[in-house]
């Protein structure tokens, strides 16, 4: 069986791409347990993660193919195979960056919206078609993302949404020519991989936790992070090339 998902990392930047292009990077259940794997057994040294699809498509949803013949025993156990993958994208330690082109469907925009967030090519379209699959699911992080009535409007109607609106939903955060996409995520990678990365760890911890609580509740959560990077003593570090660097991070 071919690999569904390879990994390479190169200057601390992990590259980790969907690679089954003759089905449209469509998931099925050893893609979900390749993806998983692969955002569990990153390296310490990583700093940063790109996460693509090989080919003209980012992800056409489920492979639904793979359901012919199956009993709902299975196909409960393949979706929570499913909610483990994304799961684990979400809860990797260091940022990860999603490029995403052509078609994002279905599971795709799941993997979409649990990454931290996206670039989109322009021209990708978003389509959240589980009702009309005679199923359930993005019912969760999509109304994060974009709201509960928007939410509902998308799933109900399996409506098409283009990459602008996408942006302007906060689906992704940027939309670039499809032929510069490749090297946006680069540079994205390169700008996040110079940050010392306890910062950006804790940085990402604290927007995920206190995103669940109130304000107050909020402040303690980076108070408490503030204090691990005192703890360090990195941060002296930072002032230093502040100082150097004439308040310009470098």
């Amino acid at each position: 069986m071919t690999e569904r998902v390879q990994v390479s990392v190169t200057d601390g930047i992990a590259r980790v791409e969907l690679t089954r292009p003759e089905a449209r990077n469509a998931v099925d259940l050893p893609m979900c347990h390749e993806l998983r794997e692969a955002f569990e057994s990153l390296d310490d040294d990583v700093r940063v993660v790109l996460l693509s699809g090989r080919g003209p498509v980012f992800c056409a949803g489920a492979d639904l193919k793979e359901r012919t013949g199956k009993d709902a025993a299975w196909v409960r156990r393949r979706r929570v195979a499913s909610f483990a993958a994304y799961a684990a994208i979400e809860q990797c330690r260091v940022p990860v960056v999603a490029l995403v082109q052509g078609a994002v469907v279905g599971s795709g925009g799941e993997i979409t919206l649990a990454a931290d967030f996206a670039l989109a090519a322009s021209g990708t379209v978003f389509r959240f078609p589980e009702p009309h699959w005679g199923t359930v699911g993005a019912t969760q992080r999509l109304q994060r993302a974009i709201g509960k009535r928007r939410a509902k409007e998308l799933l109900f109607t399996n409506r098409a949404l283009g990459a602008e609106e996408a942006a302007d939903l906060g689906v992704v955060t940027r939309v670039v020519p499809a032929d510069a996409l490749a090297a946006a995520g680069d540079e994205t990678a390169a700008s996040i991989a110079k940050a010392p990365p306890l910062a950006i760890s804790l940085t990402k911890r604290a927007v995920d936790l206190g995103s669940e609580t109130d304000l107050d509740r909020g402040i303690r959560i980076e108070l408490a992070a503030i204090e691990q990077c005192l703890a360090d003593g990195g941060w002296r570090d930072g002032v230093a090339r502040f100082t150097a660097g004439n308040g310009e991070p470098r």
